[in-house]
């Protein structure tokens, strides 16, 4: 089972357990973040929202906060002669995030109906 959340201006898909990176959230380390707006989940099924899976939500906890500088992919190393010293440039902007550590997914409310017909679209796959 996944589900495709939206956060930053970005979408990611996650499942329970993962751990992942998103854009800085401004919540301490250790605190719990619920994310309500779930574009889709997958159970067997997969239900799209419309513009998002009604009842739907994902839970997480903050694992890390802020800036993670000088990581491997963030500077390369020159190495000159003997006497010289090394000399490090950065390839790449360091910008805060958050280390998200998924607990758990919330399935939505299924077959609601609403005024203007149905909150989530069913796509099945049958082979031909």
């Amino acid at each position: 089972m996944y589900a495709i959340i939206a956060t930053g201006g970005k979408q990611y898909k996650v499942e329970e357990g993962d751990v992942i990176k998103v854009e800085k959230l401004g919540v301490d380390a250790g605190e719990t973040v619920t994310f309500d707006q779930v574009l889709a989940v997958n159970n067997g099924e997969l239900q799209i929202g419309c513009p998002t899976v009604a009842g739907a939500t994902v839970t997480a906890t903050v694992e890390q906060e802020g800036k993670e500088a000088f990581t491997e992919d963030s500077f390369e190393g020159e190495a000159g002669q003997e006497d010289v010293q090394f000399s490090f440039r950065f390839t790449s902007q360091i910008s805060p995030e958050s280390k998200l550590l998924i607990n758990s997914l919330v399935l939505g409310l299924q077959n609601i109906e609403r005024d203007y017909g149905k909150s989530y679209i069913i796509i099945r796959f049958e082979e031909v």
